[in-house]
């Protein structure tokens, strides 16, 4: 009787271990997409969107002067 008293105890946490390692597991994937979303997509974006918003302010400066 001990012993399965202990077994099930046992089992219990490690049911609640799982259920812990889980959320972390989608907390890193999560954390991981935001990452690529908001730092890789815009570094990637930066060489075709720099070029035109450089023209432009250089552009405006000349037509000022």
């Amino acid at each position: 009787m001990e012993l399965e008293k202990r077994i099930l105890n046992l089992e219990e946490k490690i049911d609640k271990i799982y259920i812990s390692v889980e959320r972390l597991r989608k907390y890193f994937f999560w954390t991981g997409v935001l990452t690529i979303l908001l730092v890789i997509i815009p570094l990637l974006l930066l060489p075709f969107v720099l070029p035109t918003a450089l023209s432009g302010l250089t552009g405006a400066g000349i037509e000022g002067i």
